[in-house]
């Protein structure tokens, strides 16, 4: 359910305003939404795991709010966030 350290640093490179970036929303939206991907894929097989449920509604809230910060700061980047993760609002 959680992601690989490879996977990560992949994000992380994919994502990153600028080197040694790993703290700007876009790369927490991005790392969130790759474990969101993973548990999503999970519950298809484990439907009755309700304690990863809420931690999965955890994310998915705070993945919200942060798309909701990026948004009020500068609306392009929340546009080409959003376009490039394949979220839909």
């Amino acid at each position: 359910m959680s992601i690989t350290a490879e996977r990560k640093t992949a994000l992380l490179k994919e994502h990153a305003r600028e080197k040694g970036d790993t703290g700007s929303p876009e790369v927490q939206v991005a790392i969130l939404t790759e474990r969101i991907t993973n548990l999503t894929e999970h519950f298809k097989t484990h439907s009755k795991d309700n304690h990863s449920r809420r931690g999965l509604l955890k994310m998915v809230s705070s993945r919200r709010s942060l798309l909701d910060y990026v948004k009020k700061k500068d609306e392009a980047r929340y546009r080409t966030l959003i376009e490039k993760l394949g979220i839909r609002r």
